[in-house]
């Protein structure tokens, strides 16, 4: 079987793809991968220390990015807002197609080794937006929150986004999914509670 270097990371990405679609997540293994790839399982495990690590990998290099532009940010007078703008106003399909990225989270949510994982990063990433906004002079406990609402109303506007047809556009789901938010929070009070409301 002929092996080379060039490509191989991409090459066991996309043959890892498609075992797990084929057989299921749990029954792929890493010779499986390896063989599929036409590389050797030394060569896999010097690209990723394990096979959940394929959904994984760039997720350090993708959080410091996001960190980056988040401490770029001009004014943090409105720390929350800061954050969902940054996640945003990411170009994710630059991970990938829209199709690309639904299989993922397709395979992901299958999984519940995947999603533990999943949410570590995310909290991972939560923290790390956190720790920008205090080093930028945001109150530790308003950053704590800023980061945390941040990420789970970005992360809720994501999949509406990757279910939607492609001409969705992240940006405005996220303004919608903040708006509900709001409204949560703030509640339209009913006509009968506007009455009783102090008018002075």
């Amino acid at each position: 079987m002929p092996r080379w270097e060039h490509g191989s990371e991409e090459r066991m990405r996309q043959a890892a793809m498609e075992l797990f679609e084929e057989q299921g997540f749990e029954a792929t293994s890493a010779v499986q991968i390896a063989e599929r790839a036409r590389v050797t399982t030394r060569t896999f495990f010097r690209y990723f220390p394990d096979k959940e690590e394929i959904f994984f990998a760039d997720a350090n290099v993708l959080t410091e990015a996001l960190v980056e532009e988040l401490l770029r940010t001009p004014d943090l007078t409105q720390p929350l807002p800061a954050v969902i703008r940054t996640l945003a106003g990411y170009d994710w399909e630059s991970l990938g197609s829209r199709e690309d990225l639904r299989r993922r989270g397709r395979l992901i949510a299958s999984d519940p080794r995947l999603l533990e994982r999943d949410l570590i990063k995310q909290h991972q990433m939560a923290d790390r937006f956190r720790r920008a906004l205090v080093e930028r002079g945001v109150d530790p406990d308003i950053a704590e929150l800023a980061a945390g609402t941040g990420s789970q109303i970005f992360r809720a506007a994501y999949r509406k986004w990757l279910d939607g047809d492609d001409e969705a556009d992240l940006a405005t789901i996220t303004e919608t999914v903040m708006s509900l938010l709001t409204a949560i929070v703030s509640p339209a009070r009913s006509p009968r509670e506007r009455r009783r409301a102090p008018t002075g």
